[in-house]
């Protein structure tokens, strides 16, 4: 007895540390209080060279950040029908990366068809100027490079003509990755290049053709960089180095990642989402979602007195825990996404009512109180799971994990169907296992 006593008392002092934990992570990154400015703790880890550094910011979508929404119309025409389906997925694919390396992580793109014409839409929250955003998601660039011969004193380092360029024959396609990243010795920032087997032989031998000259690199024929070659490199790794701020190295990354496009696309349709209707729409929300929170609490404990109240912090920490989950993961928030998070608070409770209303029918049964507790929570456990799993089951088709064709794409949906499982799998975590051990703790009564 003393040793399951101990026991319970472990967990529930985890719970409160997780708690305060979240708690903490859930606070402004800067906020006042009693006067006094408060920043929240650095959760920063350095790990030899780098530092892992986590956004706990939350993440809003176009519709609560503002930003841009584009379409494209993808030309499928010189395209076969058996090679069309992986010619889509590589488009989409390139698209993301030019969003992606355009600093835009919370991008939504998603390709639509009717019939035969596809369409390709793209989402970016907190985008300001779209005309930056339409000349990098559209271009069809093509990247080369080419060794600068002959240059003048006169010439500078982005000319163009073809009498000072001869070809390498590597290409975009040799290119694996391209990353923006600090020099771990002097901390400013280049841009590292990895090219694949083909693309390392190529390498090598143009560093060694052109060894204390300059290499230049092209895109759609222009030169965007010409670093000097210092040595010979063998391995298909390099580093251009230079001038370089964040922002710089981000936009020579984007280019050189860009490579060509599979399919032609045309801009039909942008439009700017203002961030004000974004910040009504959040105010709302969470006018809603306190609503909502403190119907159900008073319902509890109308109903239930004090076990209700204990279900009410279980209901607390299940908001905690989620909203950290949100920070974390991390969930970009849209509307529909705060709809399904206010509609998992009321579901969060199910667990508890269900096991409640078991408790007292053990207790009409005879059984001692600490005995109706035990059992109404185990006996609760197989209708509480058959109908999460059904949610479950629904909450999966409106996510679409596999891009079935025949199910929805809706970023929008998919939001709300991200929110509602993490809504599910919290409520039965914190209605079976956190609520129960806090009435072990502050309701057990004495046999």
């Amino acid at each position: 007895m003393l040793r399951n006593n101990r026991r319970v008392l472990t967990i529930f002092w985890s719970i409160i540390a997780v708690t305060f934990l979240c708690i903490i992570i859930n606070l402004p990154a800067k906020f006042n209080l009693f006067g006094r400015t408060f920043y929240r703790p650095d959760f920063s880890l350095n790990l030899g060279s780098s530092q892992l550094k986590p956004n706990l910011d939350l993440r809003f979508g176009l519709d609560l950040a503002g930003g841009a929404s584009l379409l494209f119309e993808v030309d499928t025409s010189k395209v076969s029908k058996a090679d069309l389906p992986s010619a889509l997925e590589s488009l989409k694919s390139n698209i993301e990366s030019r969003v992606n390396l355009f600093g835009v992580s919370e991008s939504n793109v998603q390709l639509a068809n009717r019939g035969d014409s596809y369409r390709l839409s793209v989402d970016l929250p907190g985008v300001t100027d779209i005309n930056e955003a339409i000349k990098l998601i559209g271009q069809t660039a093509q990247l080369s490079f080419m060794g600068l011969i002959d240059l003048p004193p006169e010439a500078t380092a982005t000319a163009t003509s073809a009498d000072y360029l001869k070809d390498t024959g590597l290409m975009g396609s040799h290119l694996v990755k391209a990353v923006p990243q600090p020099n771990p010795n002097t901390g400013e920032m280049e841009v590292s290049l990895e090219f694949n087997s083909e693309g390392a032989k190529l390498f090598e031998k143009a560093t060694t053709d052109y060894l204390n000259k300059r290499l230049a690199i092209l895109l759609d024929d222009q030169i965007i960089t010409a670093p000097s070659v210092g040595v010979i490199i063998a391995d298909g790794r390099a580093v251009i180095n230079g001038n370089f701020d964040i922002k710089s190295a981000k936009a020579l990354s984007a280019q050189l990642n860009a490579g060509a496009l599979p399919l032609p696309i045309k801009l039909i349709q942008q439009s700017q989402v203002g961030a004000s209707l974004g910040q009504d729409s959040i105010s709302n929300g969470v006018k809603a979602g306190l609503v909502g929170l403190a119907l159900v609490s008073l319902f509890m404990i109308g109903n239930y007195g004090f076990l209700g109240l204990i279900a009410d912090f279980g209901l607390i920490i299940y908001g905690l825990i989620t909203l950290t989950l949100y920070r974390l993961i991390p969930v970009t928030l849209t509307f529909p996404g705060i709809v399904g998070f206010i509609l998992s608070v009321g579901m969060a409770v199910d667990s508890n009512i269900l096991i409640f209303e078991r408790m007292k029918e053990e207790l009409r049964a005879g059984k001692t109180w600490n005995n109706a507790m035990e059992l109404g929570f185990g006996r609760a456990w197989s209708s509480i799971k058959d109908a999460n799993t059904c949610t479950i089951i629904t909450g999966l088709i409106l996510f679409n994990p596999f891009n079935w064709p025949f199910l929805n794409n809706s970023g929008m949906v998919r939001g709300f169907a991200v929110t509602l499982l993490i809504g599910i799998f919290l409520g039965m975590f914190t209605g079976v296992f956190v609520t129960r051990n806090l009435l072990r703790v502050l309701a057990r009564k004495k046999i």
